[in-house]
């Protein structure tokens, strides 16, 4: 394992938590500067420089989702930057949207297996959790830069995000009508599901701008990167980033493995403390079991994560080969070919499936986890731990520029895919087999699974064949009634199965019938450069007058 993890959110010699960039060139930021900014300048991701080791994590046994969000994101915030009155209010804000008394309730399905009910939020999807509280984070920081400002001198932030469905309304429910706040996500038009899409563009807040683009998530998430890498645009505006990108987005995920942990030992009677769990986590940008993977550095006891993956499969090709490539490779080398399960390989190398928040090419998020993996590798060198960090940097920028120039990089060191293989596996599910899940449980159980939460749970019935005795938490990640179509397509010939009664909570009834506020935009990062600029002066004026 890593060395390096303190028993607090501070570092050794007693200062507060820092952050740095997986890329090197950013680091020694603080938890407010990485919120705020998002993405590092040099293009990667901010990890804390240190993994605090939480050795009083079952003492939290007991504690309330709230309560315990404050026992480990206090690990990461420095009371001197967040004092912990004030961060308790920003959590004790969060949650209270939530309809689950427990937030996120840990449903037993059978045998060893229970399902981790994401899904309670404002949105009905498991970006609540951590955008609700980011929300409120955006606020805090404002309402405190801004005292006693007025006018242009006010710190203004210019939140661009790039969604595949779920991420988007949650964001714009997490930001709507906050003061100082222009918010803009970022849409692949046509490929997210219609309620989806009624979430983001019913919302008529004036500082909420939707934009379908003409494109895939990847291309969305492509602009909202080229923004952030921008001179021009940064040296106008303040941009923040909503995406799991965003460290914070990470740091609120990890509370609910702990949760549901804890949760499980108060529903078994055979699992105790100190026992271990499998987590299944359905996957496209990788954030949602990367929170997991820092829950377990810290301390939470996890025999495996089992990444799920749909049919754009370069995480499970990553895990099978060490290579991470952009193409499918499974025998169809010419574009155009029959990948795995006989579908046809988009040229693009991004197929649209049953479940689109994961029709996703390159997942951000893993770049993480990569650095992790590098700076273990560079630790074996056995120098000191400044260089392991520069080395780790230096591997990662590489790989990345790789990824960007080739499409791809790889096969990986073997110490590098041992030590990704140590804590993780990986599964594919095709769309046929996410149906015959949605069909086997509505049937076997009367749960409705929602075409993500099929992958996972797809994914674990495989698992359980490797590991029948450990106990398997797998995430609901999304409300069946979120994505319909595919819902429907795979019960409509059950006995029994009724949408509008079983499925269809009131909040989602006429939503497509209201009035919306959309634009498209072209494939263009500077074309939406420019629409940003545009409406972010004109609600400055508006602020002004």
């Amino acid at each position: 394992m890593l060395n390096g993890a303190t028993t607090n959110g501070e570092a050794s010699t007693g200062s507060p938590q820092r952050y740095l960039s997986t890329r090197g060139d950013d680091y020694d930021l603080s938890f407010e500067e990485v919120v705020l900014k998002g993405l590092a300048s040099d293009g990667g991701l901010y990890i804390p420089e240190q993994i605090p080791s939480a050795t009083e994590w079952q003492s939290w046994k007991d504690l309330s989702f709230s309560d315990l969000a404050l026992e480990v994101l206090s690990l990461y915030i420095s009371p001197t930057e967040i004092p912990r009155e004030d961060l308790k209010g920003i959590i004790d804000r969060s949650y209270s949207t939530f309809r689950a008394p427990e937030t996120a309730p840990l449903k037993h399905m059978h045998d060893n297996l229970y399902l981790l009910e994401l899904f309670h939020g404002p949105t009905f999807a498991f970006k609540d959790v951590a955008l609700q509280f980011l929300g409120n984070l955006f606020e805090y920081f404002l309402t405190r830069k801004n005292e006693g400002k007025t006018g242009r001198d006010r710190h203004h932030l210019s939140v661009v995000g790039a969604t595949s469905g779920d991420t988007g309304s949650a964001a714009i429910y997490g930001l709507r009508g906050k003061k100082d706040v222009s918010v803009f996500i970022l849409h692949p038009k046509g490929r997210v599901s219609p309620i989806q899409e009624a979430q983001m563009t019913t919302v008529l807040d004036k500082n909420v701008h939707n934009l379908a683009v003409t494109g895939t998530f990847d291309d969305c998430q492509d602009i909202v990167k080229a923004l952030f890498a921008d001179p021009d645009i940064n040296s106008t505006l303040n941009l923040g980033a909503v995406n799991s990108i965003n460290w914070a987005r990470i740091l609120a995920q990890i509370v609910y493995y702990f949760h549901s942990y804890f949760s499980l030992v108060k529903a078994s009677s055979t699992f105790k403390l100190g026992d271990k769990v499998r987590f299944v986590v359905p996957t496209g940008n990788f954030g949602d079991i990367l929170a997991g993977y820092f829950a377990h550095r810290m301390g939470l006891p996890v025999e495996k994560f089992v990444v799920a993956t749909n049919e754009n499969d370069i995480l499970d090709r990553f895990w099978k080969t060490g290579k991470y490539e952009k193409k499918p490779v499974h025998g169809a080398q010419a574009e155009g070919g029959l990948a795995q399960d006989g579908v046809q390989a988009d040229p693009e190398g991004v197929k649209e499936t049953l479940s689109p928040a994961m029709d996703i090419l390159v997942s951000s998020n893993f770049e993480r986890l990569l650095w992790y993996l590098a700076y273990e590798f560079a630790a074996s060198a056995k120098m000191d731990d400044e260089w392991n960090k520069k080395q780790a940097g230096q591997e990662v920028a590489s790989w990345l520029k790789q990824l960007k120039t080739s499409g791809g990089f790889g096969p990986v060191y073997k110490d590098v895919h041992e030590a990704a293989k140590r804590d993780f596996e990986s599964e594919r599910v095709s769309d046929s087999q996410t149906v015959e899940t949605i069909k086997q449980y509505f049937n076997k159980i009367s749960y409705v699974l929602d075409p993500h939460t099929a992958v996972g749970i797809a994914a674990a019935a495989r698992s359980k064949q490797r590991d029948e005795q450990t106990p398997h938490i797998s995430l609901s990640t999304a409300h069946p009634a979120k994505f319909a179509g595919a819902v429907e397509m795979a019960l409509k010939d059950e006995s029994g199965f009724d949408f509008e009664k079983q499925v269809l909570p009131e909040e989602f009834v006429g939503l497509e019938k209201k009035e919306k506020r959309i634009a498209e935009v072209e494939n263009d990062w500077k074309a939406v450069r420019e629409l940003v600029k545009k409406q972010v002066e004109e609600e400055l004026k508006a602020e002004e007058a």
